[in-house]
């Protein structure tokens, strides 16, 4: 069972940024951290500060990622030949639940975790229900045919919050792996910075 480990919306307050770029974000009316210091003036960061905040940003923006689970798709990005940075990221958006999102199947990243862990999509014509599973390209996803008039699943599609990035092919309620993206391919709403999440973890 899905469990949210912290409010969908501290992330945003912490970071100073709309880490998903919603509408609904608290940042969008006040730019300042949470709490009753949120306020203070903020202080110049170190280096670490700017990798930890990096790193906090990148996997917060894919849900409920816990530490130990990020921390082997670094191991295994860095083993891969290329760019580890590169390949941290068509690790992450290789996720079913990422996929389920940036297909706009759900709203949030937090409903496609629930969405997938719920049952309601098949990968190549089988039910898959982990969020982590490993999509390859050309897996096939689709939204259950008893799951397709929930009416989040109909809201999201309909809605022009966001845009389905390219290595995704869209028919319907079905929706094609194209190919493994890079950074300047992903849709992210604000900066990310995977070279400073590298070298968090490669101190």
């Amino acid at each position: 069972m899905s469990k949210r480990v912290q409010a969908k919306y501290k992330l945003d307050r912490r970071m100073g940024e709309n880490v998903w770029g919603r509408p609904k974000s608290p940042v969008n009316k006040r730019e300042y951290g949470p709490g009753e210091h949120g306020q203070r003036r903020r202080g110049k960061l170190s280096d670490f500060g700017l990798q930890l905040k990096a790193k906090q940003k990148l996997k917060g923006h894919y849900g409920n990622i816990q530490e130990k689970q990020f921390r082997k798709l670094y191991e295994e990005a860095s083993r891969r030949r290329g760019a580890t940075g590169d390949n941290l990221i068509g690790l992450l958006e290789s996720r079913l639940d990422a996929f389920v999102y940036r297909a706009k199947f759900v709203p949030t990243v937090f409903a496609a975790r629930q969405f997938v862990n719920h049952g309601h999509v098949k990968v190549n014509g089988r039910r898959v229900n982990i969020p982590s599973y490993r999509l390859k390209p050309g897996d096939e996803v689709e939204v259950h045919e008893k799951s397709r008039e929930i009416p989040m699943v109909l809201e999201a599609i309909q809605s022009n919050e966001r845009d389905v990035p390219e290595y995704i092919a869209v028919d319907g309620y079905k929706a094609n792996y194209v190919r493994v993206p890079a950074l300047e391919d992903v849709p992210y709403a604000v900066q990310m910075e995977p070279n400073l999440v590298i070298e968090f973890y490669s101190r």
